[in-house]
């Protein structure tokens, strides 16, 4: 259903014919750790996450899984290398 209390003309799951049924009643605007990510939208009355309702939450135990601008290190783990396939290789 389209969004009628805060990002007015998108589609909702939590919109329901009474109103938002989300915990609060709307959604909440984006925190400072949000900054940079290509997920925030403005409408007029502020700027909210696209893709979570409550950015606060995804951020509560560290860095958010949905956020674009931020670069995960992985671990630079060695390939263990067969010793024979090696020197069939050459």
């Amino acid at each position: 259903m389209m969004c009628a209390t805060v990002k007015e003309g998108e589609d909702c799951v939590f919109m329901a014919s009474t109103g938002c049924t989300y915990n609060g009643g709307s959604c909440q605007p984006v925190v400072e750790s949000c900054e940079g990510c290509t997920r925030i939208r403005e409408y007029g009355n502020g700027r909210y996450c696209t893709a979570s309702p409550d950015p606060a939450v995804k951020w509560k135990n560290g860095n958010c899984n949905i956020a674009t601008h931020i670069k995960v290190e992985t671990a630079g783990k060695k390939q263990k290398v067969n010793p024979i396939k090696a020197s069939k290789r050459k």
